[in-house]
């Protein structure tokens, strides 16, 4: 005789089925990744330079890592940086952004739930250019001139800074906002007097149309500008399994980006951008590649963006405090890295951008 299940069991069976039903779509692979960059960027396809994130772009490295998933990977390229990439993340058309410090920042500010994930392309300088026939010479002739600066970009917040080392403020200018390709349009035409800006003005001063009157340069870490990868928080709950795959694939563009055999061929994929390999020479002239693609979450950067949070709400850029306790999201970065055996390939560096490891080998010294 066959005895039926009870009520209870039933109930139990239904609930187990619901739960693995409930986990299959966890787990599963999202149809679609959206990735954000920062910049118009430039080529065919289009891809960008400065980042690892566009050695991984132009080796497609992103799209071999998901292939046979069922998820496709879009690459959205933003002429109005950072602030076009807070608008994108806020409509949830993109999952992940690679975006400057200050535009990362004031999204927060303004309720942007994000988890930032690994760095990706860290210690930019600044430039200030101007046209090739200029009188000016240094930071201290702009006081009263027409400056383009790209407000809202990372670049911002250190230009401000940069002016502040010579006892002017962005008062003492008449600031002009404009994007980058608008700038050197401005500068070479004559529209603008100087304009502050990244490696891009290089190509300018070497096609004889303008002049770089002042670097960052060798100068304190703090007036470098610092670029992340991050996640909307909502779709790294979702989608951890994404995530992870994500974060392996740029700390592997990290780790090729690093190796100094690797310069020459480094330049020349980020050349494709149309920045050209000399652009990329005076950059990063003087300058090791490890230091600079270095993925790792250290206290130097967290403690930029802190910095960079503070000064942007005491200079009213922002309206809210904005803390980085718990923004940052080591777990996929310290997963990824154990994984790919590079767990202490990177050096990780102080607040005061000092390596850390000396810090503690003077303690150990001194307790000897």
């Amino acid at each position: 005789m066959h005895l039926l299940p009870s009520a209870r069991l039933i109930s139990r069976l239904l609930l187990g089925v619901a739960l693995c039903a409930a986990s299959a779509v966890a787990s599963a692979a999202p149809d679609v990744i959206r990735i954000g960059v920062a910049t118009a960027g430039g080529g065919d396809p289009i891809t960008w330079g400065g980042s690892p994130g566009g050695v991984a772009r132009a080796n497609n490295w992103l799209e071999e890592a998901f292939k046979g998933t069922g998820t496709q990977v879009q690459w959205l390229f933003f002429k109005g940086a950072g602030p076009a990439v807070n608008e994108a993340l806020s409509n949830k058309q993109i999952d992940f952004a690679y975006q400057g410090d200050l535009p990362a920042v004031v999204g927060r500010s303004n309720g942007l739930k994000t988890r930032i994930l690994l760095g990706s392309g860290v210690r930019n300088n600044l430039y200030v250019s101007t046209p090739k026939d200029s009188t000016l010479n240094g930071l201290a002739d702009l006081k009263g001139r027409k400056v383009s600066i790209f407000r809202g970009t990372n670049g911002h917040l250190v230009a401000i800074n940069v002016l502040a080392s010579k006892n002017l403020t962005e008062r003492d200018i008449k600031g002009v906002n404009l994007d980058g390709g608008s700038a050197q349009a401005a500068l070479v035409s004559n529209g603008v007097d100087a304009a502050f800006g990244g490696y891009e003005y290089f190509k300018l001063r070497d096609q004889g149309l303008a002049r770089i009157i002042y670097s960052t340069k060798g100068q304190d870490p703090s007036f470098t500008r610092q670029a992340a990868l991050l996640v909307r928080e909502d779709f790294e709950k979702e989608n951890p399994d994404a995530v992870q795959r994500v974060v392996d694939v740029f700390v592997r563009a990290a780790q090729w980006s690093s190796e100094e055999q690797n310069r020459d061929a480094l330049f020349n994929i980020w050349a494709r951008s149309g920045t050209p390999y000399a652009s990329w020479q005076a950059e990063f002239d003087g300058d090791t590649l490890a230091v600079r693609n270095s993925p790792l979450l250290d206290e130097f950067l967290t403690a930029r963006y802190q910095a960079v949070a503070d000064d942007a709400l005491k200079l009213k850029l922002i309206r809210r405090p904005v803390s980085v306790d718990g923004w940052f999201e080591p777990r996929y970065l310290n997963a990824a890295l154990q994984k790919a055996n590079l767990t202490g390939r990177w050096t990780a560096f102080n607040a005061q951008g000092k390596p850390a490891a000396g810090e503690r080998q003077a303690a150990a010294a001194q307790a000897r």
